[in-house]
């Protein structure tokens, strides 16, 4: 299984350059930010791209209701982000999210040459992704849930008749008293989102048991076993106790792959 790793945008450019920097030095497959707001993720993205050469490069994920593919490709050029190496996360919420999402994968392929990634939640959406997208993004996900959801997406590659996408899993990361206790607040914050609080009621589970939140380090490498077999990738979400580039290339550290 191979391992990302992922930031907020929002930090400050020595946090992303510090743990893309890191993260491909011990062994991560890719390097994450999300796309927050105004905060612009293509821009945190090239900053990572800059002090790395070989790292895969995800955004994860740009929401097609608030910027168009349109813009999404000129965003792409202008940062003059590395295409062979970009893992491009777009997705959508209700209303008319699966419309928006099949629409907004075709414009973006026809401009761009890289791998497109779809966040899916619900079955309709994981089916989607299998039919059209080359990876699939997962979130707020027990790996009992992601097993199933896993097997929708391979349902839609089957239907299209094409190799089912890479699956990757979005994985909250703490250690640390600050870090649960900041673990925790982010779910109830996606709770009160619908979509995420339907979710939620499908898996009958606590928000804050999806992720991995734990006291010690040593107790990080455990916890990610449960995702052996599950995803290509799991995706690890830092979530560090305070938003400083030391904590955050100890949470890095902490979950190196071995």
């Amino acid at each position: 299984m191979a391992q990302g790793f992922a930031l907020f945008a929002g930090v400050s450019p020595s946090i992303v350059t510090a743990a893309a920097r890191e993260a491909e030095t011990l062994g991560y497959t890719s390097f994450w930010v999300n796309h927050p707001g105004a905060t612009d993720g293509l821009l945190s993205l090239a900053q990572a791209a800059s002090v790395t050469r070989q790292i895969d490069l995800g955004i994860g994920v740009i929401p097609l209701h608030t910027r168009g593919p349109e813009s999404i490709i000129e965003g792409v050029r202008s940062q003059a982000l590395p295409l062979d190496r970009l893992l491009l996360g777009v997705g959508s919420p209700n209303p008319d999210s699966l419309a928006r999402v099949r629409g907004g994968i075709a414009t973006l392929r026809a401009g761009l040459r890289t791998r497109l990634i779809v966040a899916a939640l619900g079955p309709k959406m994981c089916e989607l992704a299998g039919e059209v997208a080359d990876g699939v993004l997962f979130n707020w996900l027990t790996p009992e849930h992601a097993r199933a959801s896993a097997e929708l997406v391979r349902q839609g590659a089957a239907k299209a008749k094409r190799k089912p996408p890479t699956l990757f899993a979005y994985v909250r990361l703490a250690v640390g008293a600050a870090g649960v206790a900041r673990v925790k607040k982010e779910a109830d914050r996606y709770a009160g989102i619908p979509a995420y609080a339907a979710n939620f009621r499908r898996m009958g589970v606590d928000p804050s048991t999806t992720a991995i939140a734990v006291s010690r380090a040593d107790m990080v490498a455990p916890a990610l076993a449960q995702w052996r077999g599950v995803v290509d990738e799991v995706v690890l979400r830092a979530l560090p106790g305070e938003d400083t580039a030391e904590e955050t290339v100890t949470l890095v550290r902490a979950a190196a792959p071995r």
